[in-house]
């Protein structure tokens, strides 16, 4: 289906005066996800969490597509070494400082919470729907990248249920080195759930609202598995990598030896997060097309090689020795130079008098005056016999609209295009005025343009009358001149006329708008 402004780019490609097709409509594609998110920081240890998003798709070739997406996603972490780098962050420091000064214990485990929203538009490349060996495929591969703006808020769980700081010293130091055993004796025996306390965050970062703000790159790919041409569902992966190192509250990494606790190592590195999700797609539009990135472009063109419909092919030269025109496969008569014949290639004898019309002085001898002479003259008395030279040169000059004389008309009801029984008959005598005139040819005029539908089924009707002659009475496809919309006539009638001498016209034209023809 094309749209109208690329209508024009189309009508030219079906003239044969452009080589490529206009592009033709999509969908949009509408989907929503969910899955687990998790960080890459600071704290050794990650907890994966839930996060959704929503995006909306479209695409700009068969290949590429632009995507507007927005994330919600939660991030949870907690360390299953002890930390004694707390004491370079200005927030934890001062909770596990003593009211008289020092630090309440030596190490604590390091944990956060963080909200992350994210909105981003994607570039996504598809990579397998232009497949040269098969038709186009229900698993759609697929990568993308682009550009986001994020915002973050990271919170702590500090302090237990009676405001007080957690008393990480009855961690049993043999959890150390177990990660299993340390996370789960940290969850069941110290810490609750309250996350109450705001992380530190970088007083010089922009904010939106009361949250960092920052801008992130982001990357990943997935896999669509296609459930009809409306429904898929999406499998991917999304990192984003934001100019941030406190998206899980710590900027600070120890330093780790042998299973011990030592040093402050200032990084440098900055966070990243993931999210993994699962999502159901549904593509909004006309039911009769598709996303371009489920197409494969080449279908089009291996079905036009195949079974040609609109390419431009050779008139193909079949072989005709006596130049009568009909081929030799169907000629019954090597044919002398210049007579006209039937379409068995038999030399015409208009009269019947048993001599061909190219040597018959007498085109018309009355049966009563036959038999004839071998000029084709007959016995009736002439007073004058300019008078046979007279009616032959007349019937010489005579144009094919005198020829054929007057045709009838093809008369149809509502907006229907095919032939009744009674068109059928009128179509047929036509055939046979044809068949004996074969050196005339018709024009078939349909009426009616103010409208595109008015276009379109004055041609469609024309076209009717045509393949009529074409096919069931086996007129060459050459001898018709096609008209149609023209002013003047009745919307619901096709004429038939024999062509004035000398002229000329085209015998067939390309539908003015393809997706309006009707066939019945």
């Amino acid at each position: 289906m094309i749209p109208t402004k690329r209508m024009p780019q189309h009508t030219e490609f079906l003239n044969g005066t452009y080589n490529y097709p206009a592009k033709p409509r999509n969908q949009w594609e509408l989907g929503i996800k969910g899955g687990t998110s998790t960080i890459s920081g600071d704290v050794r240890a990650w907890i994966p969490t839930g996060g959704f998003g929503l995006h909306v798709r479209k695409a700009f070739g068969y290949v590429f597509s632009m995507r507007l997406e927005y994330d919600w996603l939660n991030e949870k972490g907690l360390n299953f070494s002890p930390s004694d780098g707390f004491r370079a962050n200005p927030v934890l420091s001062q909770i596990y400082t003593a009211p008289g000064g020092g630090l309440l214990q030596n190490t604590i485990y390091y944990n956060y919470k963080t909200n992350t929203q994210e909105l981003s538009v994607q570039g996504v490349i598809t990579l397998n729907n232009i497949r040269f060996h098969k038709g186009k495929t229900g698993v759609n591969f697929y990568g993308f990248g682009g550009i986001a703006g994020m915002t973050y808020a990271a919170r702590y769980n500090a302090l237990d249920a009676n405001g007080q700081p957690y008393d990480f010293t009855k961690v049993p130091t043999a959890n150390y080195s177990n990660k299993k055993d340390a996370l789960k004796y940290l969850k069941d025996n110290v810490l609750d759930d309250s996350w109450e306390t705001q992380a530190q965050r970088d007083p010089l970062s922009p904010k939106l609202g009361d949250k960092p703000f920052r801008v992130a790159f982001v990357f990943g790919g997935g896999v669509q598995f296609k459930l009809s041409n409306r429904w898929n569902i999406a499998v991917e992966d999304k990192v984003s990598l934001p100019k941030a190192d406190l998206l899980d509250g710590q900027q600070y990494q120890e330093n780790y030896g042998n299973g011990n606790v030592g040093g402050i190592a200032l990084t440098g590195d900055k966070d990243a997060y993931n999210f993994f999700s699962v999502g159901l797609n549904y593509n909004l539009g006309s039911k009769s097309v598709e996303p371009l990135w489920w197409l494969n472009p080449l279908d089009y063109a291996y079905s036009e090689i195949r079974k040609p419909k609109l390419m431009i092919m050779p008139k193909p030269i079949l072989p005709d020795a006596d130049g009568d025109g009909v081929t030799d496969q169907f000629d019954q008569e090597q044919t002398p130079q210049g007579c006209p014949v039937d379409t068995h290639g038999v030399s015409r004898d208009t009269d019947g008098d048993g001599v061909p019309d190219c040597k018959d002085k007498e085109l018309v001898t009355p049966t009563i005056c036959q038999p004839v002479d071998a000029d084709g003259v007959g016995k009736c008395p002439c007073p004058d016999t300019s008078c046979y030279a007279g009616l032959m040169a007349k019937s010489a000059e005579a144009g094919c609209d005198t020829k054929l004389g007057a045709l009838p008309s093809v008369t149809f009801t509502g907006k229907s295009v095919s032939l009744s029984k009674d068109n059928m008959s009128l179509l047929a005598s036509v055939g046979a005025r044809m068949r004996n005139n074969p050196e005339c040819k018709v024009v078939v005029v349909g009426y009616c343009n103010s409208t595109k539908q008015e276009q379109q089924l004055s041609w469609d009707r024309v076209n009717a009358a045509i393949n009529y002659l074409v096919e069931k009475e086996g007129i060459s496809a050459d001898r018709f001149i096609f008209q149609y919309g023209q002013e003047g006539g009745d919307c619901n009638t096709v004429d038939l006329r024999g062509a004035a001498s000398g002229e000329e016209g085209p015998n067939t034209v390309p539908a003015p708008h393809p997706n309006l023809r009707k066939t019945k």
